[in-house]
């Protein structure tokens, strides 16, 4: 996930539209991911994919200014690595624990992350979080919960991981909250592809097994080249729109995998990931609108 930075223009429309696009372009690594895993392809080599396709079109993109040295120099460089493992980790695990749970499931425990932002942003940021706020991160947890049903014969211990790659992700917002306009969105960008394809090389190689045909070669490249397209969409929108306006409209996810599992692989979600998918979203809009305020 990108974070939000200060709108540079007035056009909260477009700033929407490329937000809906995004959340469709995540929609589509999910699935792509999903479909490969059950198809028989090791995660290992899915998340390098993930990171060398966005590595290879990041360093493209910087590389049309010139390269040189300074422009990957940071004095915060301990933060931006720990920002891109937090990431490259939440994609490893998060590309497991589709091969054991629908896609809906995985995207409704993903999407409590912003409850778990404010949480760490009071501790980690010395933010302020009043009454309402506290009570919507408890509603949160709860909607995680309801959908995890730790007790119950449901419950799949790669839920687990889902879990953590919420904390990750919210971990990662809050870091980069925290390096918003010291660090180059570009040079974290380059550090993220770069890490995350030199980390997971030798164990790609390691399980790597030859896609099947030229449509499993397509939807595997297809990683990468959708994942950053989705984080490019995911910045430009914000320079378009306040991040109150937009944050809204990141539940599409949840929209886009339902209709994608179901027409992929016939999958619906039950009453309980439902219910506990609507309690996250009422706690995440509970935040938003104290935000606003």
């Amino acid at each position: 996930m990108a974070i939000a930075i200060h709108a540079t223009e007035d056009r909260p429309q477009l700033g929407i539209l490329m937000m809906l696009v995004a959340w469709f372009l995540f929609a589509t690594v999910d699935t792509s991911a999903k479909w490969l895993v059950v198809g028989g392809l090791p995660a290992l080599q899915l998340a390098f994919m993930r990171y060398a396709g966005h590595f290879v079109i990041s360093l493209g993109m910087v590389a049309t200014g010139g390269l040189g040295v300074d422009q990957f120099r940071t004095r915060h460089a301990g933060l931006v690595i720990l920002r891109a493992l937090l990431l490259i980790s939440a994609t490893l695990l998060n590309f497991i624990a589709l091969n054991y749970l629908p896609l809906t499931v995985t995207s409704a425990i993903m999407h409590s992350s912003p409850v778990i932002v404010c949480f760490l942003s009071n501790i980690l940021l010395g933010e302020r979080v009043g009454l309402w706020r506290w009570f919507a991160i408890v509603l949160g947890f709860c909607g995680v919960l309801i959908v995890i049903r730790p007790f119950g014969a449901a419950f799949h211990p790669a839920m687990l991981l889902v879990v953590y790659n919420a904390t990750s992700l919210a971990l990662y917002a809050v870091i980069t909250r925290r390096l918003a306009g010291v660090v180059a969105t570009d040079t974290m960008q380059v550090y993220m592809g770069a890490l995350g394809t030199f980390a997971l090389l030798p164990f790609a190689l390691w399980v790597w097994q030859m896609p099947a045909s030229l449509l499993e070669w397509s939807v595997l490249i297809g990683l990468g080249v959708f994942g950053w397209a989705g984080h490019q969409f995911l910045t430009s929108a914000h320079r378009f729109g306040s991040a109150n306006t937009l944050m809204p409209y990141t539940y599409s996810f949840m929209i886009y995998v339902s209709i994608l599992g179901y027409l992929l692989f016939g999958t619906l979600p039950d009453v309980w990931t439902v219910a506990g998918a609507l309690v996250i979203v009422m706690s995440g809009l509970i935040i938003w609108k104290r935000e606003q305020r």
